[in-house]
């Protein structure tokens, strides 16, 4: 009897359960509200604002919605700090104007920003990055200006405007009105040289009006300027177990975190951000990029970060310094051992190309422009591109590959395009020029650069190139069944 009762109350009970559902199926979801009576977000709080910046917030959030509600989102915001507080100008400034009732200027520089960030300011205006409206007097900004480009804005190359000065800045120059040339406004280049004398833009890498610390650490945010042919970090950073490790742990990474602390805050990957700037156990953050580098990877021939500075007396953080502290953020997630080996090998691919190409390279160069067999005209000739392409493109792949832990920007994408250059184009052009000038009769000018030539591919680790033996790096009868070299012997 209990046993008939307890199967008749299960019948019940799944039935009612069947007839519930079958109910809430054909039950119609709930319509949403047409669009127009949907809530609009509206931001409180005004009351706590200044006069000036609830001014301007009434009409902003009508003709410009978009940075209204992206500033709505800030931590300015949340702080009240509105438009007035870092638009606010001196009618003695150049790029005063009067908006409304207000004097303002358009361009926000890091020495508006300082007044609240005074910290970061600071290690931004003796950085890399500070410096790096310096391209305006280099051979870059000549490409740019005369062999790329022609004046047409203000005069102005408009290849330089929209392409150098999007990344590295350049000057913003002022109307006698206070507004902005349009050959250099808009511009958010990180080294832009500001109408009050102040270096760089904030805005560059904290996009306006968020501001977000955690865009400004995704590396996308770097690879607006860090990629392409001649420094292409963003690519070598995808390409690395670092970046590969980024893009599946990407939600595990706490990026809107405010101390952002690796090994505390997250583990999963480190960023260009967490490398380069952002704080660990032991370090501060800084906005100074540089802080961490010991090589500069950039120039014809690499050298230690302080070395130049150190040669003219100046007293700066020195290359060993800087280098320990970023072994400091490698050590979060990797060994000693394996800190140390990477920057070992690093070494090795910074110094082999410095001494067997750059180096020689350079030397070559100046033989030719000493002897007249080049003229002072730069880029008319082609192994002045030659010499470009080797140092510019391909030395700085293969230099930033060998940093970053990219095998491909190492080897194909940098030694092996390298010494492409070196052997099959630049030696033939010199060479060339060499018989040129001989049969010119130019014979002294000719012998003195067919001298270095000569030394140059004469040395050990050249001389191959003439059917002489290499350095004896690998013993070739030593190899396994598919032909690869197995055992190491001692370099010479």
């Amino acid at each position: 009897m209990n046993n008939a009762l307890s199967q008749a109350r299960w019948l019940l009970l799944l039935g009612l359960c069947a007839v519930t559902s079958v109910w809430a199926d054909a039950t119609p979801p709930p319509k949403a509200p047409p669009k127009e009576e949907r809530p609009v977000e509206i931001l409180r709080g005004f009351d706590r604002l200044s006069r000036e910046s609830r001014t301007c917030v009434s009409c902003h959030r009508e003709k410009t919605p978009s940075i209204y509600h992206q500033w709505g989102a800030s931590k300015h915001y949340r702080a009240n700090v509105g438009c007035y507080e870092c638009h606010q100008a001196s009618t003695s400034d150049k790029d005063a104007i009067m908006h409304k009732e207000f004097v303002i200027s358009v361009v926000v520089s890091p020495r508006d920003c300082a007044q609240c960030h005074e910290k970061e300011a600071a290690q931004f205006e003796r950085s890399h990055h500070a410096a790096a409206g310096n391209i305006l007097g280099s051979l870059d900004n000549r490409l740019a200006e005369v062999v790329e480009g022609m004046p047409m804005l203000d005069g102005t190359s408009a290849v330089t405007t929209v392409g150098c000065a999007g990344c590295h800045g350049s000057i913003v120059r002022v109307n006698s009105d206070g507004s902005l040339k349009p050959s250099t406004w808009p511009n958010t280049g990180i080294g832009r040289i500001n109408p009050d004398g102040s270096r760089g833009a904030c805005s560059a890498c904290h996009l306006r009006h968020n501001f977000s610390a955690a865009q400004a650490r995704d590396p996308d945010n770097c690879g607006r300027c860090h990629l392409g042919p001649d420094h292409p970090q963003k690519e070598i950073y995808e390409e690395s177990a670092h970046g590969v490790a980024f893009r599946a742990h990407r939600d595990k990474m706490n990026l809107e975190s405010s101390k952002w602390i690796v090994g505390e805050d997250y583990t999963a990957a480190p960023t260009c951000a967490t490398c380069h700037m952002s704080a660990t156990k032991d370090l501060p953050v800084t906005h100074d990029v540089g802080d961490r580098i010991s090589w500069n990877l950039r120039a014809p021939v690499s050298f230690r970060i302080d070395e130049k500075d150190l040669a003219k007396g100046k007293q700066v953080k020195s290359w060993r310094e800087r280098r320990k502290d970023m072994k400091n953020v490698c050590m979060n997630c990797h060994g000693r051992n394996v800190v140390d080996a990477h920057y070992e090998q690093f070494d090795a691919v910074v110094l082999t190309y410095n001494e067997k190409f750059a180096k020689p390279g350079l030397k070559l160069m100046k033989a030719l422009y000493a002897n007249g067999l080049l003229d002072k005209v730069k880029f008319n000739e082609d192994v002045e591109w030659t010499w470009f392409y080797l140092w510019h493109h391909e030395g700085r792949r293969a230099r930033h590959g060998a940093a970053m832990f990219s095998p491909d920007y190492t080897h194909w994408n940098g030694m092996f395009e390298v010494a492409n250059r070196f052997y099959i184009h630049m030696v033939p052009e010199i060479q060339a020029r060499i018989d040129k000038a001989r049969a010119e009769g130019k014979t002294e000018a000719a012998d003195a650069v067919q001298k270095v030539l000569d030394e140059v591919l004469s040395s050990a680790p050249h001389r191959w190139f003439r059917g002489e033996e290499p350095p004896p790096f690998w013993r070739p009868d030593q190899t396994d069944d598919h032909g690869f070299q197995l055992q190491k012997t001692a370099a010479p």
